[in-house]
């Protein structure tokens, strides 16, 4: 019996494939660290450039916090899927330069579209701030892939690196918070960032494709259009419109000249319309609330007679400029929570600090606690937060404050905005009115009928209020205002809630609804 036989040849077992080369423990680090720092520059700056055309409020910070949050989400599933099916090598450089093109061009984006759509309608170039991030969010876990090639080591990996994000975006916050927007324009900040994210990312490309073989993919034409683009964004960032002309630490500010009166000023303070000055007659009150406080001033105390004056915001100076004008030899110290506004007012709107007008910076709730008791004639409430009353400011632990430096007969206003239907200037009198003895009201009769927008005075003193001249005073004023007394400012109130330090929902409160 025969048999036949043939030679099998075996085929290789397919190969495993090679996990890519994990990167330096200390690269890695950095790119965390600098990518999550990057976020937080990003987010806190957003605030600062949109603020000029949506208003700096409790809704459109906690918008920029949700959609940069948004962002670091998508962001980071993204990175996490992409690392699953390329090699991270590959696609962290062009994640970093794409960060800074997408960083540049946001700034002189942002600032065209605000300057064209202005208000409500802006609150969409808040999404304009989200690319960046969501490129940047998606660093970490491409750098987490590349770290884990011991499974053994997965939780010390994950767990240092998500430490080391963390610290990134706490530096980047304090850092931009305390140092960056108090000395430097965020133009500068935003196109420094920029710089700082594109150079990285050549860098990085450069460094990993002669390690690798690997770097920018695409052709060369593609790198080109992206630089062009780079470059683009940082051009027209130089030219965009700049709503500021000065940027403080809380404030973009500008002032603009009176086109009917060489000697006004009108101060802008994040787009709002905050003061007008006329640098040749302080005594020169533009804006109807001024003139109500004015009035109120004058009834407390005769024209010309001494006043011990403490006014809780500073703006433009106007209040505190008439009264050391009309009341020599007053006493006026004003609150405000901004140095760099005091210095703009001081070099554009003709302010001059002496003895009878003093100017002390930090926090007016806090700065009021440092006063003595029965210290003050006349108190004004003028500090805002764009068109908002800070809600510290508007409690009542604060009039309780108040009427403690006030003396017996002191008075005390506050110059309040509202809307309708008039929920916040309802809420900020019943909590006036729970320290005080005596509280009236002042304000365009249509606003007290609910019927459009408006400032509104509040007036309260322990003692009777001398009331009895202004209506007729009211009624020789440009435009028409009304006085609320007694049962008619309890009609008005109604059952509105006392605001307290525990709940003081400002914001809300000035929601249209």
């Amino acid at each position: 019996m025969s048999s036949t036989s043939s030679d099998v040849v075996a085929e290789p077992a397919p190969s495993a494939p090679v996990p890519p080369r994990a990167l330096p423990n200390g690269l890695a680090a950095f790119l965390v660290f600098l990518s999550s720092g990057a976020v937080l520059v990003l987010e806190t700056v957003s605030l600062r450039l949109v603020g000029p055309y949506v208003g700096v409020t409790l809704q459109v910070t906690s918008s920029v916090i949700g959609m940069a949050l948004a962002a670091i989400a998508y962001g980071a599933w993204m990175g996490g899927w992409l690392a699953d099916r390329r090699d991270p090598r590959t696609l962290l450089a062009p994640a970093l330069v794409l960060a800074g093109i997408a960083t540049a061009v946001t700034l002189p984006v942002v600032r065209y579209a605000g300057e064209a759509l202005r208000g409500g309608a802006a609150s969409a170039v808040l999404l304009l701030t989200a690319l960046a991030v969501l490129l940047l969010a998606g660093v970490t876990p491409l750098v987490v892939k590349l770290q884990l090639a011991d499974l053994r080591r997965t939780g010390q990996v994950v767990g240092r690196l998500s430490g080391i994000g963390t610290l990134g975006g706490i530096t980047a916050t304090l850092a931009t918070g305390f140092v960056l927007v108090a000395a430097l324009p965020s133009t500068v900040i935003v196109l420094a960032l920029a710089g700082v994210l594109g150079v990285t990312g050549l860098v990085l490309g450069t460094y990993l494709r002669r390690g690798a073989g690997t770097g920018l993919p695409g052709p060369t034409r593609a790198k080109a259009a992206l630089a062009v683009l780079g470059l683009t964004g940082a051009g027209l960032s130089a030219v965009a419109p700049n709503p500021c002309d000065v940027e403080t630490a809380y404030h973009c500010a500008r002032v603009e000249v009176d086109g009917q009166w060489t000697e006004g000023r009108t101060l802008y303070l994040n787009s709002a319309e905050h003061s007008y000055v006329d640098l040749a007659d302080p005594t020169r009150l533009k804006y109807a609330y001024t003139q109500w406080i004015g009035l109120v001033a004058d009834v407390a105390k005769p024209p010309k007679q001494r006043m011990d004056a403490l006014h809780l915001g500073g703006g433009g100076f106007t209040m505190p400029r008439y009264l050391a004008a009309t009341r020599p030899g007053s006493d006026n110290l004003v609150f405000e929570i901004d140095g760099g506004l005091v210095e703009l007012d001081r070099r554009e709107l003709g302010v001059r600090t002496g003895p009878q007008l003093r100017a002390r910076v930090g926090d007016a709730r806090v700065l009021l606690g440092a006063e003595p008791t029965d210290s003050r004639d006349f108190i004004v409430g003028d500090a805002f937060g764009h068109l908002v009353v800070p809600w510290h400011l508007a409690t009542r632990e604060m009039a309780d404050d108040i009427r403690r430096v006030l003396r017996p007969d002191g008075i005390y206003v506050q110059n309040v905005i509202d809307y309708p239907p008039g929920r916040f200037i309802r809420a900020e009198l019943a909590t006036v009115a729970a320290e005080f003895r005596n509280v009236a009201l002042i304000a365009p009769p249509g606003a007290i009928a609910g019927q459009a927008g408006a400032n509104f005075l509040i007036v309260a003193s322990d003692a009777p209020l001398p009331l009895a001249g202004i209506p007729a005073e009211l009624r020789l004023l440009p435009e028409p205002a009304k006085l609320l007394d007694g049962t008619e400012v309890a009609a008005f109130v109604g059952d509105a809630m006392v605001l307290t330090d525990d709940y003081a929902p400002v914001d809300q409160l000035l929601a249209t609804a």
